[in-house]
């Protein structure tokens, strides 16, 4: 377990990680369950050409012998420890005592000043007996990204996830450039004539693009989080509505068919017999998810995800610099910031509304699609508020100035209001605040009843950090 009396919640990292190192030495061992792997196709040199680019080694493994439900296990083993190594990257592990710290405790010549350990923690660690708690998660991400035998979506997942630690991390570059070798993984399983559905420069998808697949939704909107978060929003905002109308152009999802009538429910012998061969005989492994090549119809999760592209766009109108082909006066640039910052807010309270009304609808098994709404729900409130208490400060400000330099004149800074005016929209953005206010509450029951279910669903035991 990783020694660090401040950290609030306690997860214990080193374990979780040695357990899918054991897990994924088993599966690649040919006495065990690596019968049949084989090293990786040598003719297959589109992605060397990628990897070598970045300055990655091929590692992966040919899975096609193997089926599907085995790879499907050994994606998930890799990809958990991928993101056990992220949160071991900074924490070294003391062989005297086989403890985790915190590499900021360690004392040693690369840390010249180590932070002191509370009285009630291990000593220190010393540098001479400390080697790196875990592999890099390049090295998991590289092994993702060079196996053959995943799905598209599969990959994907990979080079995400890969491309968001990169961000993390500050290495933006490189992690942009991950994130388009993403979009060339979508558009490699594109089917034929439909490859140019995305401009490969920009991300912006096709107004005339015939077949978006899923996994280009998926990559096109990760590349414009990406660019939105290293404040290249002119790139970002383009990418995102583009994104925004292929989800609108959606098909709907076909109408179920009417379910048959419900039998007596069962009796407690029939209850004991079927617990007993629930035990006696496992049950069948889950169906495949989908690879993500195919076209999504306009489901409630499509739904959901649709308002979590509506809400990342609110965000970026709403911080985005006024920009005037000529140069404007002080009150030109203030109006045009008070436009964007309202057209944002559009798009913020259009989000939160799509999210809270499709997540009230959604059927109790979705637990994907429900668990998508729920995160949308919650950035989307706390964006909302965020903006009207900004619009509110900045209100303030202004007469606070006022109160001060009395020769200003009247309304400036929204563009030469009278006093009415400016009374008049203040009592607005106060009456939009008791709204959020009162949406929160409502919102926030809602996330937690959804944070119970979550939990009740949780498998328990030992095997409970598999999940």
């Amino acid at each position: 377990m990783i020694e660090d009396p401040e950290a609030s919640e306690i997860t214990d990292w080193p374990q979780i990680a040695n357990n899918y190192w054991v897990l994924l030495s088993r599966l690649e061992d040919p006495a065990f369950d690596g019968q049949g792997l084989q090293p990786p196709l040598e003719e297959d040199r589109v992605f060397v050409v990628g990897i070598n680019a970045l300055g990655f080694s091929r590692k992966g493994l040919d899975l096609s012998t193997k089926t599907e439900e085995w790879r499907r296990g050994y994606h998930t083993a890799l990809m958990k420890a991928a993101l056990s190594a992220e949160h071991l990257t900074e924490c070294v592990r003391d062989t005297t005592r086989n403890i985790t710290f915190p590499k900021e405790y360690m004392i040693g010549p690369s840390n010249p000043r180590p932070k002191p350990v509370p009285l009630e923690s291990y000593a220190a660690p010393l540098e001479g007996n400390c080697v790196p708690a875990s592999e890099t998660p390049q090295t998991f991400y590289t092994k993702l990204l060079t196996t053959t035998g995943f799905s598209t979506g599969q990959r994907l997942d990979a080079a995400l996830a890969y491309a968001d630690w990169l961000d993390f991390k500050g290495l933006h570059d490189t992690a942009e450039e991950v994130y388009d070798w993403g979009l060339d993984i979508a558009m490699g399983a594109l089917p034929m004539g439909a490859n140019n559905a995305v401009d490969i420069q920009t991300g912006i998808i096709s107004s005339n693009a015939t077949y978006v697949s899923q996994n280009i939704l998926r990559a096109t909107t990760a590349l414009a989080i990406h660019q939105a978060r290293n404040n290249n929003l002119s790139a970002a905002l383009p990418t995102l509505l583009s994104v925004l109308r292929s989800r609108k152009q959606l098909s709907l999802p076909p109408i179920p068919e009417a379910s048959p009538a419900t039998e007596s429910e069962p009796s407690n012998w029939q209850i004991i017999v079927s617990w007993v061969k629930n035990i006696v005989i496992s049950p069948p492994y889950p169906p495949p998810p989908p690879t993500g090549d195919e076209v999504p119809v306009r489901s409630h999760k499509a739904m959901c995800e649709e308002a979590a592209v509506m809400a990342h766009v609110g965000e970026i109108l709403f911080a985005s610099p006024s920009v005037t082909e000529k140069p404007a006066s002080r009150a030109t640039r203030s109006s045009d910031t008070a436009r964007k910052q309202q057209s944002g807010l559009s798009w913020t309270r259009d989000a939160v509304d799509i999210s809270e009304s499709t997540l009230t609808s959604m059927d109790q098994d979705d637990i994907d699609g429900r668990q998508t709404c729920t995160e949308c729900l919650e950035t989307g409130i706390n964006n909302w508020s965020k903006m009207v208490r900004k619009i509110l400060k900045e209100q303030q400000d202004v007469v606070d100035i006022k109160e001060e330099k009395p020769g200003t004149g009247k309304g400036w800074f929204w563009g030469g209001k009278s006093i009415q005016e400016e009374e008049e929209e203040e009592g607005r953005w106060e009456r939009e605040l008791e709204l959020v206010v009162s949406r929160m509450s409502t919102v926030q029951r809602l996330i937690e009843r959804e944070a119970n279910a979550k939990k009740q669903r949780s498998p328990g035991g030992i095997f409970g950090f598999f999940s």
